[in-house]
């Protein structure tokens, strides 16, 4: 019994049954892998949601439709080589889950619903179990600082004894002019550990600047370089 759940029909043609049955299969596998992202993502859209739903079905039906057929692989490969994804890059969390989705509709296109069923299960369990005990996680984040300083004020050593005294390792990133070359704006990346606090570290920097902008980005990610 546990061989025929697990064997793969190796489907090479389309018919109605083997379509509705991996419809079906990818498209509960998809919900799940949906819920798991959402779980374990403190911050997610909708729309990636609802394409970890989907994709599975997608990937399901491109494999049913090829089958075994090498010409028809070679005209899907170039009508999907014409069509342009564009996203803004996300986290790399993101890419493992559009492969797992992938992995699970290429699984039920196939016919290999019990390894697809048994590993979507697996991994995620595993993503659940590794955001529970925070496997990765470290005590200090890095952040972009983003400061507006004078024109007569040095920016090169302007803020290091302000690190020094918060205990942050800092490093310069970019510097640019602005207000016609009257204002710099200076952008470091900062590690901050769990024990500062970002309202004194603040605080510290507009007295130096003269109460100028100051922006401390929470997502290094989001900050163009």
């Amino acid at each position: 019994m546990i061989e025929s759940i697990f064997a793969s029909t190796a489907v090479t043609e389309l018919t109605v049954t083997n379509a509705l049955l991996a419809f079906v299969v990818s498209i509960v596998l998809g919900g799940v892998i949906s819920l798991t992202y959402m779980k374990t993502q403190p911050a997610y859209s909708q729309s990636f949601t609802l394409t970890m739903m989907v994709l599975p079905t997608i990937v399901a039906i491109i494999i049913l439709l090829i089958g075994s057929n090498i010409a028809r692989a070679f005209s899907l490969a170039g009508a999907f080589s014409i069509i342009r994804f564009r996203s803004a890059p996300g986290d790399s969390k993101d890419i493992s889950y559009v492969l797992f989705a992938m992995a699970a509709g290429l699984g039920c296109g196939v016919g290999a619903y019990g390894y697809a069923v048994l590993f979507t299960v697996i991994l995620c369990v595993l993503m659940l179990v590794l955001k529970t005990i925070k496997f990765g996680a470290s005590k200090e984040s890095m952040k972009m600082l983003k400061i507006t300083v004078p024109e007569n004020l040095g920016y090169e050593e302007a803020f290091a004894d302000v690190f020094r005294k918060f205990k942050i390792d800092y490093e310069l990133k970019k510097v640019r002019t602005t207000e016609l070359g009257s204002l710099y704006e200076i952008i470091y990346a900062v590690k901050l550990g769990p024990q500062t606090n970002q309202k004194e570290l603040l605080d510290a920097v507009r007295t130096r600047n003269g109460n100028l902008d100051i922006t401390l980005t929470m997502n290094p990610a989001v900050q163009e370089y």
